[in-house]
């Protein structure tokens, strides 16, 4: 007798308005949790059929990654088929990969921080907000796909922040810190980020904060643990940053990423030098994997910032509904539907639902919606515009202007400042 797959025991029980979707790594036709409309809450039993059967599902449609960042072998090109090698500078948390070398680090813990910088090509054919990867640990064409070509170890930190230094001091003076989200490996990272730094063209020098994450779909739990235990990392990180001679330190965050990112400008709060000694520039947070009520804590303890920083949310983001699912059906900053009451902490608002993701899950698009990758590169290559010195209501406003033109001709773009809500109507 054929055992039922994991979809067919979740669907065989559901009620009728619920659909596991064989196709990947979501519910998609749920309405779950906070977001659910009058009547579909979902009861505890339906919950726990629900999630055990994503999470099966998820593992069984996750295939064979096995995270590799090296390829087998790497062909030759001419260098016309290259349109840029990018420096990704690294400190992570994890574990110097020992099983595959080629995944360089893995998704286990380690207690001290790790430094490197990975040196990857980008080809001539990209197309804006996509990656474009060999499958597995199959053989690399640099003329086609991103490739990582070289990585250097830092001995200790003394050590990268030299180096690190002297390549913000040659591109500009700037520095990008991203921070991953939920479920990546070490590869993902650092391709995530080379996209970023190419398709938005940042003037300066990209950095990659690399916490242990499993890289699975099944490692939500191990994923917050491991997040909460690199915020320390974080802080120590900005703060070397700082040292060097960096006028201006971005920050992207995503999903989860935002929650250590949040964490760590909380704990510079504390020790009074949430600024960076006013180096702290930009401050990104897309699809915030946060719940709202702790959030607003930290936004607290924060304190209102000098530069507002800006938060991405889309009300169909189909990982943080899974999220919300697991956090007792609470609203995660990502996904909640009332962004003036998150703008009156001082950040500005940017509501992405009409905006098309480039998947499913819709909890990416900050990136590869190639629209929304013209947003962050307008408003990362910019000035400064909010200096702390004068975060007055029109200089806000213009913020919020700014980031809705930079969506162009697509769909409306909803800004919400501190101050009132900017309706754009892009024409789509």
């Amino acid at each position: 007798m054929r055992r039922p797959s994991p979809r067919e025991v979740a669907n065989a029980a559901r009620p009728d308005h619920f659909q596991l979707d064989r196709a990947g790594l979501c519910l998609y036709d749920i309405e779950i949790g906070a977001n659910a409309p009058a009547g579909a809450r979902l009861n505890e039993r339906w919950k726990t059929v629900l999630v055990l059967a994503f999470a099966l599902a998820a593992a069984g449609c996750a295939g064979p990654n096995t995270h590799d960042l090296l390829n087998e072998t790497t062909v030759s090109v001419p260098a016309s088929d290259i349109a840029a090698t990018h420096e990704i500078f690294v400190a992570t948390t994890r574990k110097q990969a020992t099983k595959d070398p080629r995944q360089v680090f893995d998704g286990d813990r380690s207690l001290t921080t790790s430094y490197a910088r990975v040196d990857v090509t980008v080809p001539t054919v990209h197309q804006v907000g996509a990656i474009e990867r060999a499958k597995g640990s199959a053989n690399s064409n640099p003329a086609k796909q991103f490739t990582a070509t070289d990585v250097v170890h830092y001995g200790d930190a003394s050590q990268f922040a030299k180096a690190v230094g002297a390549n913000i001091t040659m591109n500009g003076d700037r520095a990008l810190v991203f921070v991953h989200g939920f479920n990546n490996g070490f590869d993902d990272g650092v391709y995530r980020l080379t996209q970023i730094a190419h398709d938005t063209e940042y003037p300066g020098t990209p950095i990659l904060f690399s916490w242990a994450s499993s890289g699975k779909t099944t490692g939500y739990i191990y994923d917050k643990d491991s997040a909460n235990a690199a915020r320390d990392d974080l802080e120590a990180t900005l703060r070397m940053l700082a040292k060097t001679k960096v006028k201006s330190i971005d920050i992207i965050a995503h999903s989860m990423g935002t929650w250590v990112t949040m964490e760590a400008l909380r704990q510079l709060a504390i020790t009074g030098d949430r600024d960076l000694d006013g180096k702290l520039g930009r401050v990104v947070l897309a699809s915030p994997d946060i719940d709202v009520d702790v959030f607003k804590k930290q936004m607290i303890r924060y304190g209102k910032p000098d530069r507002p920083f800006v938060i991405l949310l889309s009300a169909d983001d189909r990982a943080l509904r899974l999220s919300s699912l697991l956090s007792g059906d609470k609203p995660r900053v990502g996904d909640y539907g009332n962004a003036a009451d998150i703008a009156s902490y001082g950040v500005v608002v940017a509501d992405l639902s009409q905006i098309k993701g480039g998947d499913r899950l819709n909890h990416a698009k900050f990136a590869d919606n190639p629209f929304l990758v013209q947003l962050l590169g307008d408003r990362l290559r910019a000035p400064a515009g909010l200096a702390s010195d004068e975060p007055t209501q029109g200089q806000i406003d213009n913020l919020g202007r700014g980031l809705g033109k930079a969506v162009g001709s697509v769909a409306e773009i909803i800004i919400t400042t501190p101050f009132k809500v900017l309706t754009i109507a892009t024409g789509g």
